[in-house]
C-alpha cells in the first residue's frame, strides 16, 4: 500500500467529518438571517402602522381645531350680539336666547378639546416606543 493512500483517506475521511459541520453552521446562519428579516421586518410594519395611525390623529386633530375655531368665533360673536342686544333692548329674552347658543358652542368646543388632546397620544409611537425597549434577561441562577 502506497503512504500517500493512507493519507488521502485520512482527508477524505476529515472532510466527510466536516461537511456536516459547515453544512449545520451555514443553515444556523441563514436561519438567523431569516429570523432577522422578520423581526426588521415586522418592526416596519409596526411602524408604517403607527404612522399611518399618527397621521389619522393629526388630521383629525386639525379638523377638530377647525371645528373649535369656527365655534369660538361664533361664541365671541354671539357674545357681542348679546351685548348689543341687551344695551338695546333692555330686556332679557332675545339677549338670553342667544347668550344660550353661546353657552351652547361653547359646550362643544369644550368637548372638540377633548377629542384633540385624547388623539394628541398617538403622535407619540407608543407601541412602537414600548416594543424597542430591551427586554430585561431572567436570573437563571435562582
Amino acid at each position: 500500500m502506497k503512504p500517500n493512500a493512507a493519507n488521502d483517506a485520512t482527508i477524505k475521511q476529515t472532510a466527510t467529518q466536516d461537511e456536516p459541520i459547515g453544512s449545520n453552521a451555514l443553515e444556523e446562519v441563514q436561519s438567523l438571517w431569516h429570523e432577522l428579516r422578520e423581526l426588521l421586518h415586522a418592526r416596519l410594519r409596526l411602524a408604517a402602522l403607527e404612522t399611518r395611525r399618527a397621521g389619522e390623529s393629526l388630521v383629525t386633530m386639525l379638523i377638530a381645531g377647525v371645528m373649535v375655531a369656527v365655534l369660538l368665533i361664533g361664541a365671541w360673536l354671539g357674545i357681542m350680539v348679546a351685548v348689543v342686544l341687551m344695551l338695546i333692548e333692555q330686556g332679557m329674552v332675545a339677549s338670553t336666547a342667544i347668550l344660550l347658543a353661546v353657552a351652547v358652542n361653547l359646550l362643544i368646543a369644550l368637548l372638540l378639546c377633548g377629542v384633540i388632546r385624547r388623539k394628541s397620544h398617538y403622535l407619540q409611537f407608543p407601541a412602537l416606543l414600548g416594543s424597542l425597549e430591551p427586554v430585561p434577561l431572567k436570573d437563571k441562577s435562582l
